[in-house]
């Protein structure tokens, strides 16, 4: 929350609203911040947050900010939440509600649903990247007076600009390298050898870094994935490059498949996979004949295929019959359920909470009534 300034909540040169959405309170990592329920606007250019009943209460971010954000489902009397991962507050920021903070990341949490559309039309802007298109020379003006007239280098020609500098510096002196650390991992134009050099020499603990320094600087190159991932050019092709990288999977999937309830679809296995890999970008085909070769070289996962198609990775622990269990045990509770209800319950993607409703019907568990109203299932009685 640190990161947030105070704002005036009107639009700035070149700015454009994309979505907003009421009843969305923010938390400073896992705790609720002190402000009330408000609105919360995503521009091209920022992500506005105004108290829906003091409107003078309204504070922004750079969308620039973000590293990263992840869906956190709704629960039993949980909102769906969105997970937004930042950079380090700079050191010239402009006054707003926290002065410091201990989390480096903030949640909105939708007490009137619509994440799903806003998370959507999130992604396309972070893809888009529109407020690099504002020209270096005529910065977006704040809402601060005194900041009036500074001008400042926007947009990732500058960033790679001074990213480049420091890159020539990095033998001489480590400690630089830490200061940028979080912007040297996060764009595409550092390359992958660079990051390992990073790597290894703060494994060596070469330079004037300090223990907890270490300490801290290891658990950002552990949360932005894989230190050196298994490639066609490093490990050949066909046969045993798949073998590898099966390994390498494995190895990967346990705790995020554990979080999950041992199961994920393959579509959301490829999108943390690739993100894990940087600019080492596995292909579709290469995940699915990885992932084929778990069960022969007996590894604790393996891959399923439902009767609708759907392709699955599951820990091999995983359970048919307590998937079951829980879907009956579920929907005799709640009297009925739809594959949406059975989700939020899980906090499971719906594709996936569907096809467990699917197998207990198989197996004469559960039965359906399919209307107008959708899909729901029962207890089968019969």
């Amino acid at each position: 929350m640190d990161r947030f300034v105070w704002s005036n909540g009107l639009l700035e040169i070149n700015e454009t609203l994309v979505i907003q959405q009421r009843g969305v309170r923010l938390y400073d990592g896992d705790d609720k911040a002190k402000l009330d329920v408000g609105v919360v606007l995503l521009s091209t250019h920022r992500l506005v947050w105004r108290d829906q009943k003091n409107h003078e209460c309204c504070i922004s971010i750079p969308l620039s900010q973000i590293i990263f954000f992840e869906e956190q489902a709704a629960g039993v009397g949980k909102s769906a939440k969105i997970v937004i991962h930042l950079h380090p507050a700079p050191t010239n920021k402009e006054p707003g509600p926290y002065q410091h903070s201990k989390f480096s990341y903030i949640k909105l949490s939708f007490k009137e649903h619509g994440q799903i559309e806003f998370y959507r039309r999130l992604t396309e802007e972070m893809t888009q990247k529109r407020w690099e298109n504002t020209p270096a020379s005529q910065p977006i003006p704040t809402a601060t007076a005194s900041q009036a007239g500074r001008t400042r280098a926007v947009g990732i020609v500058g960033i790679e600009r001074k990213l480049e500098e420091k890159r020539k510096e990095t033998d001489k002196n480590i400690s630089e390298v830490k200061r940028y650390s979080f912007i040297f991992l996060m764009y595409g134009s550092i390359t992958l050898r660079f990051y390992l050099s990073i790597a290894s020499k703060i494994k060596e603990k070469q330079g004037d870094i300090t223990e907890d320094e270490t300490i801290r600087f290891k658990s950002y190159l552990l949360s932005m994935g894989i230190a050196d991932p298994v490639t066609r050019e490093t490990h050949g092709s066909g046969t045993h490059y798949h073998m590898q990288l099966a390994k390498q999977l494995s190895d990967m999937l346990q705790a995020p498949l554990e979080e999950r309830g041992g199961m994920m679809a393959l579509t959301e296995v490829y999108c943390l996979v690739n993100r894990a890999r940087g600019m080492e970008l596995l292909s579709p085909e290469d995940l699915v004949n990885a992932c084929k070769m778990f069960e022969s070289l007996k590894l604790p996962l393996r891959l399923r295929v439902f009767d609708s198609g759907v392709m699955v990775v599951q820990l091999q622990s995983h359970s048919e019959e307590e998937m079951i269990v829980s879907a009956l045990d579920n929907v005799s509770d709640k009297g009925s359920l739809t594959a949406e209800e059975f989700a939020k319950l899980l906090g499971l993607s719906v594709l996936l909470s569907k096809e467990r409703l699917l197998l207990a019907e198989k197996m004469g568990h559960l039965c359906r009534d399919d209307s107008v109203e959708g899909l729901r299932f029962y207890p089968n009685l019969f």
